[in-house]
């Protein structure tokens, strides 16, 4: 029942994926047809010149990271590397979502590799720390990895200790949060004008009409749960040497306040809290025995607040939050939806986390050309979550207090063995390459809850043993997200890399993972090849001034990913109520009423690309072009079985049921040029085009996901169309007369509603006539921007932008009867014959609110991602002469975006890939404004 065939053949193939280490060239020769490249980067387990890289890179320089308002390094990557999608957002401390060309899985995660410690979260990494960050986007870079570079990867190297004398380094920044482009909503009059009017359009009468009289508030309830913020950074580094000890050592503390207008009530706010520790150590015991010891250790508080923005969307201005009458939260007899305020200040939930990484290497040098290299990483994280709901006071139904903890723990470690022997015959250039890994992940979590807990302000009280109706669980219970794991890859691998006379260049790699996570064909074996062509070194180039660099290359590699729902009977056993009978007797029973597939197996990728890469003008402008063509096989899902009787998941049956196809094209400009002893400016800029296809599907079928309003999910995965495309109906306009609407085929349409499209042309509008309405995959992404230096001065402005991608405004689209609308659609609503032939009526029936074109909006946008302005001080401006640099900057993120979409903001950061594009109580993105200072002494 697979897709794919599993007999591959074993091929010894190549990688190189790396990044900037030493951010800068080496000495150049004084001609410039003799220059030569000679940044290093890191690649797999060891390092390379990138002039012989045949795999495609992103590399991101500690300068790009530097002094970004954001908590998560990744975040500060928007806009900067091709190929690679960030989605930010805009809740306090949370982790932007990377997409490296395209969506090659449903479930996975990007992984980190942070100074050879795997992890697929770096919440914890001061972005300080960071020296330089690579992203590895073909298949031939990421083979080395194997099981675990399935969904990309990302190399991050940390800072290390450098020169003899100690440098320290103090770093801080203060900025103000505001959020932009809320949306319009309308007020109390025109409120009441829609409700009346809607009256009006169902019922024909004014019965039940209302008035300002009765309703006398006009409240604003964006203002009400929005409010400007802080955020704050502080950081202080240690760097150096001492004898054969090198050393780096830093501290840091960030405090995010959050936009949510909390800590009212018994609310503890809506911030993040973050306190990292650090420790690089390197000793070298003699030439040939180097030991070393990365240590980071990272506290962090997020108190979440419950997100208000969907009820606020919702809530009718015609009522205040303080109900005047009584003094306590008021409560909406007009619609069913919590008071905004209410829910936001007696909703409690605080989550704290320690984590502690530590990784120990040792590193052998022996008969001149072996290394050996043996590292071991221990990550530990604790994590301590409660969710307190008092009785509320605010709603007519009766209500007592709730309170969940989750007390939940990661142990895992990755050992890592290499063997490197590097060897040079004249021209011919060997690097080989040959270890061993294990890698370890433990998970558990132990729920616990009660009822009837009375809150006194202090979190002692807040204790699971001062209530009632306590339940416990650590093992499994997935209707409480208490699933336990424990799984283990063990890996072989080895590369061999090949130039000859750095022209020629052949590399290959081969990789073997077993993973304990199937119950079936748990050892996979990937593969990859690559190789270049440096033309520039060829004699017919020797005469030519136009290339510094051109080389040709391609690459073919396969990865894959484990991390995949399986098959256990034991978990979807379903109680039988009434028991079984034996005669008279009735006895306890239970039965298996899923169908499970046990054999699910591996998510397989399969990519190739081909590039081109060059240097003009003395390597001040570089160019670089790739075209890319990646399958995914066996993506595990579920889909609909419909002729299956008798299971209970007939419409999402899990098993290797998706390929998915990515292609697409590359190009990247940068130019730096040093114009003057006082004057440097830089230009880069970069584009990607993608198209993203479901090309087959398991027996033909397909599967709906998503938000659903009664039962009308909005996301059908089907072939032949991109991940997360919506589905419903095509709005061809508005009925403008009762007669047209008669005329239709549409059942029980009138004027006013919206006239859907007969897709089949039987002259009935039902289920047969839904079809795909967009995608939320963007067709193209861009970033650019523009630094200079002058003196003493610095600038630098980022652009960065995605277009042809769709959102669905499914906050626009969740009505159920009085909840109230926005400006734009008071402005524009049908009202009348010719009034508007694009938006409905006001009214409560559910054909306005069926999934449908008029939901699906642009999501397209364009935007001024950073500003930064610096003055450094000159040297002698204190009579403090240990200072060597003195640094002040403002800057400016986010500070303007122009696009179409009627929402908060088009950049929806969904972590679930499926509903990646659906905006529902997402929440939005903030301006921030900054003002900085970085000493060096």
């Amino acid at each position: 029942m697979k897709q794919r065939d599993l007999k591959y053949s074993c091929l010894i193939a190549v990688l190189y994926f790396g990044m900037n280490v030493n951010a800068q060239t080496t000495p150049r020769d004084t001609t410039a047809k003799e220059q030569k490249i000679e940044e290093v980067v890191l690649v797999g387990y060891g390092t390379q010149k990138k002039e012989n890289v045949t795999g495609s890179i992103g590399v991101i320089s500690a300068k790009d990271l530097a002094d970004k308002p954001n908590a998560n390094p990744l975040s500060s990557v928007q806009g900067k590397a091709s190929g690679v999608q960030i989605f930010n957002s805009g809740t306090p401390g949370a982790s932007p979502r990377v997409d490296i060309r395209g969506i090659g899985s449903i479930t996975g995660s990007t992984v980190y590799i942070v100074d050879g410690s795997i992890t697929t979260d770096i919440s914890y990494l001061n972005p300080q720390d960071i020296e330089s960050m690579s992203i590895l986007k073909d298949p031939s870079s990421l083979a080395i990895y194997g099981a675990q570079a399935g969904n990309g990867a990302v190399i991050i190297k940390t800072k290390s200790g450098r020169g003899k004398k100690p440098t320290f380094n103090f770093n801080s920044y203060l900025g103000i949060k505001t959020v932009t482009n809320i949306p319009k909503m309308v007020n109390s009059d025109q409120y009441i004008e829609l409700y009346n009017e809607k009256l009006m359009n169902d019922n024909g009468s004014s019965a039940g009409s209302i008035s300002r009289a009765d309703y006398p508030a006009n409240t604003n309830w964006f203002k009400e749960v929005f409010r400007p913020s802080s955020i704050n950074s502080n950081d202080f580094s240690a760097s150096g040497s001492v004898g054969k000890l090198s050393y780096y050592g830093s501290v840091g503390y960030l405090q995010d306040e959050g936009n949510l207008d909390a800590g009212k009530g018994i609310n503890s706010g809506s911030n993040f809290n973050r306190f990292t520790a650090k420790a690089n150590l390197s000793y070298k015991i003699t030439d040939f025995l180097t030991i070393g010891d990365n240590f980071t250790f990272s506290k962090m508080l997020t108190n979440a607040a419950n997100n208000p923005l969907l009820n606020a969307y919702n809530a009718p201005p015609v009522y205040s939050p303080i109900d005047p009458a009584t003094g306590t939260y008021q409560y909406f007899t007009l619609v069913t939806v919590n008071n905004p305020r209410a829910q936001l200040d007696l909703f409690r939930s605080q989550n704290r986390q320690q984590r502690l990484l530590n990784n120990v290497w040792a590193e052998v040098k022996f008969l001149k050309d072996f290394t050996f290299r043996s590292s071991l990483t221990n990550d530990n994280l604790n994590s301590n979550l409660y969710q307190y709901t008092p009785a509320i006071t605010y709603t007519p139904q009766a209500s007592i207090s709730t309170l969940v903890t989750r007390d939940s723990k990661n142990r895992d470690y990755v050992w890592d063995n290499t063997l490197n022997w590097k060897k040079s015959f004249g021209n011919h250039n060997f690097d080989v390459l040959a270890g061993f890994s294990r890698t370890q992940n433990y998970y558990n979590q132990v729920y616990r809850n009660a009822s009837n807990v009375n809150y006194d302000g202090t979190n002692g009280s807040l204790q699971i043993d001062n209530g009632t109706n306590i339940f416990e669980v650590g093992m499994y219970d997935a209707t409480r997200d208490v699933i336990p794991r424990l799984s283990r890859i063990q890996s072989f691998f080895g590369r061999i890399n090949y130039d000859y006379a750095g022209k020629y260049l052949i590399n290959g790699s081969i990789r073997r993972d077993g993973s304990s996570n199937f119950n079936q064909n748990r050892n996979e074996v990937f593969p990859s090849v690559s190789a270049g062509w440096v033309v520039s070194k060829e004699g017919f180039m020797s005469n030519q001034n136009i290339f510094n660099l051109l080389k040709l290359r391609g690459s073919w590699g396969r990865t894959g990913n484990p991390n995949v729902q399986n098959g256990v009977y034991t978990l979807f056993a379903s109680n039988i109520a009434s028991g079984a009978y034996y005669g008279s007797t009735g006895n306890p029973a239970a039965t298996i009423d899923n169908f499970i597939d046990t054999s699910i197996s591996w998510e397989i990728t399969t990519g190739k690309d081909f590039g081109v890469e060059m240097a003009f003008l003395n390597n001040s402008l570089k160019f670089e072009a790739t075209y890319f063509d990646k399958d995914t096989k066996d993506v595990v899902y579920g889909i609909v079985q419909g002729t299956v009787s008798g299971a209970a998941n007939w419409n999402s049956y899990i098993t290797n049921a998706f390929s998915f196809k990515n292609k697409g094209v590359e190009l990247a400009l940068n130019y730096d040029k040093k114009l003057s002893e006082k004057v440097r400016i830089g230009l880069y800029g970069n584009f990607t085009s993608l198209k993203n296809e479901i090309t087959s599907v398991f027996g033909g079928s397909y599967a709906n996901a998503g938000a659903s309003l009664f039962g009308n999910q909005i996301i059908r995965l089907q072939a032949g169309q991109p991940v997360g495309s919506y589905y419903g109906y095509q709005v061809a306009g508005v009925f403008q007369t009762n007669a047209e609407a008669a005329a239709s085929g549409q059942t029980g349409a009138k004027a006013g509603w919206f006239k859907f499209v007969d897709q089949d042309g039987n002259g009935v509008i039902d289920e047969r006539d839904k079809t795909f309405l967009g995608s939320p995959v963007p067709k193209g992404t861009y970033g650019f921007g523009f630094n200079m230096n002058v003196s003493d001065f610095d600038f630098a402005i980022d652009f960065q932008g995605v277009f042809g991608n769709k959102i669905y405004n499914y906050n626009r689209e969740q009505r159920y009867g009085n909840e109230s609308w926005d400006l734009d659609f008071y402005n524009n609503r049908w009202h009348g014959a010719g009034t508007s032939n694009s938006y409905s009526m006001v009214t409560n029936n559910q054909s306005v609110i069926l999934p449908s074109s008029f939901y699906v909006e642009d999501g397209g946008y364009f935007r001024i991602r950073n500003i930064q302005v610096g003055y450094t001080l000159p040297k002698g401006f204190s009579k403090l002469p240990n200072f060597n640099r003195v640094r002040l900057y403002v800057s400016a993120q986010n500070p303007w975006t122009s696009f179409k979409y009627k929402g908060f903001s088009p950049e929806i950061n969904n972590t679930d890939r499926v509903q990646m594009g659906i905006d529902n109580n997402i929440y939005p993105l903030s301006a921030i404004y900054t003002f900085g200072m970085n000493l060096t002494f």
